[in-house]
């Protein structure tokens, strides 16, 4: 069992949130079937254009060293406060920017994503930044807890398609006022 991270209508009507009709996905597959699309973006854009649904669990540390928190996709952050683990239509945007963000400064790099490509976009995002010195000690520090008790990087395997179709899902989701919610 993983995480899921299902479309449902923002808000919430009643006690529990309904799950948005794949129908509001269905281009998607279009995606999915472009012949130059990576094996796994492929499977991506043609799962949500099926069930409204991305399978997180493979993106969350990625996602979390990308946008600077944890549990960002178990939406903890709304847990706590809402006693549901929602990403409203605003958290999707927000996390649809990151990665849009993260797409645009790797497309340079390359379509394979790895620890080190990351670690390449994220120095050079933060390299100019007003407190450059402080978030690139932060980042390393956030580097450094991902990797194991050797000292080995995470082995990633991603392709910038397939973070390209991630974005594009919480993007939809945002600008549809849709919420996610994060089955586990």
């Amino acid at each position: 069992m993983g995480l899921d991270n299902v479309a449902v209508q923002w808000p919430r009507t009643g006690r529990f949130y309904d799950p948005v009709a794949p129908a509001a996905f269905v281009d998607f597959a279009d995606l999915a079937d472009q012949p130059q699309i990576a094996a796994p973006a492929a499977a991506l854009a043609g799962h949500i254009a099926k069930t409204g649904t991305v399978r997180a669990t493979a993106y969350t540390e990625l996602v979390d060293l990308m946008l600077g928190l944890d549990g960002v996709l178990y939406a903890t952050d709304a847990a706590a406060e809402d006693e549901d683990p929602v990403i409203d239509p605003d958290g999707c945007a927000w996390i649809a920017g990151g990665l849009e963000r993260f797409v645009d400064g790797h497309r340079p790099l390359g379509e394979e994503v790895t620890f080190e490509t990351v670690t390449e976009v994220l120095q050079g995002a933060l390299a100019g930044s007003r407190l450059a010195d402080q978030q690139l000690r932060w980042l390393d520090s956030r580097l450094d807890a991902l990797r194991d008790e050797s000292g080995g990087a995470p082995q990633w395997s991603f392709t910038i398609t397939e973070l390209d179709v991630l974005a594009r899902f919480y993007r939809r989701c945002a600008e549809r006022g849709f919420a996610v919610y994060a089955d586990f």
